[in-house]
């Protein structure tokens, strides 16, 4: 009870800051200023945030019928595709992964200098980390056929056999993906890799290497499906999206289907999709002038800028999973149930993706757009890019789009959560019921990453 009114008090103070923030301006979270803001006040940006999620949740509350819910979930229309058509597809796109991959490794170490002219900076990051994860969730995933050091791991256990060398430690579940995906984001803001081709190259090899090392040790399915962050930041990503994959081809579902169906997740899976949450939003964070007020503050006691900013990670991220820890605990206590809170923090843990998948789009729909035409620029002149690299300069409404961008996300996961929930509980009041501290920590999440979308851009210190 203690935690639950400390939680509650916690949340109640970030939202009356945000509230006390005064006028912001809205962007696209880790762009430098390629598009005209637009001033929104703060406070409306909270208040309609946290209305919007809340007056979601009262509407799918109006839908108490478990076979209808099943049935809309459940929906599915099978695609017509051949087998051979979809065995030549998957291998055009694995060895046109490894093409890319080659070229940007390339052109990374032996091309232009300038970020914006060399394919290695433009290409992951406009190119793969914004417009093609976004095909992730607005599509569907196609990374397991795309992934080219999957496809150079399958290529070295077809020489020397299938056989792993080892057996992945049970004991590890999930958890390193868990923190490599904390570390990932962590090294990207720390590190130029948006303005060193080099290191970024660098980067690259390394991570390549481990990859193809650990996928050959353990096992191609068991590292990317356990270990690797990137691809199970894809394949969750990837149940949001309309097409679904199955053993017979390819199913169109409803947006978020794939997440309102299926059995719990364990603790290590859990933790992950919370930590994919939290890194979306700490991008987007470290580049508000809140953050960097404090960083200064805290830097100012004598502490290394890394630590800070790796200590703020790992911390943020605790903040974020033990908030929903008692979310859990809550929920068991308001429905009144005889389910563990465990098994509820794990039943409802696929809601929060399509929170972050909402956010990545508001976050980083503008970075792709407004990148686009240097984009097209290096990959039809890799080595001999225009002088001039030309960018494109979004409207001023933009900015209120990306605000769309995040309720869309929160208000489907409000969906997935009511859909998961009359699927656990019986009767109509205890599913309801069940969702009041998922619902609150929701309106969290919302008014914590609408403010952050309407700040305006602050080059992140000491970096």
């Amino acid at each position: 009870m203690r935690q639950a009114r400390a939680a509650v008090r916690g949340i109640t103070a970030v939202v009356a800051t945000l509230v006390l923030a005064g006028e912001a301006t809205a962007h696209a979270g880790g762009l430098s200023g390629t598009f005209k803001p637009v001033a929104v006040p703060s406070w409306l940006v909270v208040a309609t945030g946290g209305g919007v999620i809340g007056a979601s949740f009262l509407l799918t509350s109006l839908v108490t019928d478990h076979d209808f819910i099943q049935a809309v979930t459940a929906w599915r229309a099978d695609l017509p595709t051949r087998a051979t058509e979809r065995s030549v597809a998957v291998r055009g796109c694995r060895w046109l992964g490894v093409g890319v991959l080659a070229a940007i490794v390339a052109v990374g170490w032996i091309g232009p200098r300038v970020a914006a002219a060399n394919l290695a900076i433009v290409g992951v990051w406009a190119g793969w980390w914004a417009g093609y994860a976004m095909t992730t969730y607005l599509v569907g995933n196609t990374w397991p056929a795309v992934n080219p050091w999957r496809t150079l791991a399958a290529l070295s256990t077809q020489i020397r056999g299938n056989q792993p060398l080892r057996s992945y430690p049970d004991r590890l579940g999930a958890w390193p993906s868990v923190a490599g995906l904390i570390g990932l984001i962590w090294l990207e803001v720390v590190s130029p890799l948006a303005q060193q081709p080099r290191t970024l190259v660098a980067v690259i090899g390394v991570y390549s290497v481990v990859t193809v090392a650990g996928a050959v040790v353990y096992g191609t399915e068991t590292w990317f499906g356990v270990v690797d962050p990137i691809s199970r930041v894809f394949r969750w990503y990837g149940r949001v999206a309309p097409l679904q994959r199955t053993s017979k081809g390819i199913d169109l579902v409803f947006p978020g289907g794939a997440l309102a169906d299926g059995r719990p997740t364990g603790a290590d899976e859990t933790a992950f999709v919370v930590a994919l949450l939290w890194v979306t939003t700490y991008d987007g964070l470290v580049a508000t002038p809140a953050w960097a007020t404090a960083v200064r503050a805290v830097v100012g006691w004598g502490l290394p800028p890394s630590v800070v900013y790796l200590g703020t990670a790992i911390a943020g991220f605790g903040c974020f999973f033990w908030i929903y820890r008692i979310a859990a605990r809550r929920s068991r206590r308001t429905a009144d149930t005889y389910v563990t809170a465990r098994y509820l923090r794990d039943w409802f843990a696929p809601a929060l993706v399509p929170i972050a998948a909402g956010y990545h789009l508001a976050h980083f729909l503008g970075y792709f757009l407004s990148l686009s035409p240097a984009l097209i620029a290096v990959v039809a002149q890799p080595l001999a890019p225009p002088a001039a690299i030309q960018t494109l300069v979004l409207p001023a409404w933009f900015g209120t789009l990306q605000l769309v961008f995040v309720l869309a996300g929160h208000m489907l996961a409000v969906w997935v959560a009511h859909a998961r929930s009359f699927a656990l509980f019986p009767g109509r009041l205890a599913p309801i019921r069940g969702q009041y501290p998922f619902v609150l920590v929701m309106v969290f999440y919302t008014v914590l990453s609408m403010w952050i979308v309407g700040q305006p851009y602050t080059q992140p210190p000491y970096l």
